[in-house]
């Protein structure tokens, strides 16, 4: 454990007591990345894509959702308010 601490940075003094792992939050929160962009493909793409827009506008007041229907898929922009709401609702729904 020692060693973990004396090997990570001095901006970083986050360190599981289990495990020994640290994450700079920095790393997973980018500032700024707000834009979910998804491509839904196969029989249920529209109603897959129609289902996240609602949710994310009825859980995210600042949510700006766009749907663009293409040949074979749908396309799925999610604007939210800030980086932790894209986070979470990515989390929420396993998304990537």
């Amino acid at each position: 454990m020692k060693s973990i601490k004396d090997a990570q940075s001095s901006l970083v003094n986050d360190t599981c007591a289990e495990c020994g792992s640290y994450v700079d939050i920095g790393a997973v929160v980018e500032e700024g990345d707000t834009k979910l962009q998804l491509n839904l493909a196969g029989a249920n793409a529209k109603a897959e894509a129609g289902m996240l827009a609602e949710q994310a506008q009825q859980r995210f007041a600042d949510a700006v959702v766009e749907l663009q229907e293409q040949e074979h898929s749908v396309q799925l922009s999610i604007v939210f308010g800030c980086s932790a709401e894209k986070m979470i609702f990515q989390l929420q729904h396993n998304l990537p």
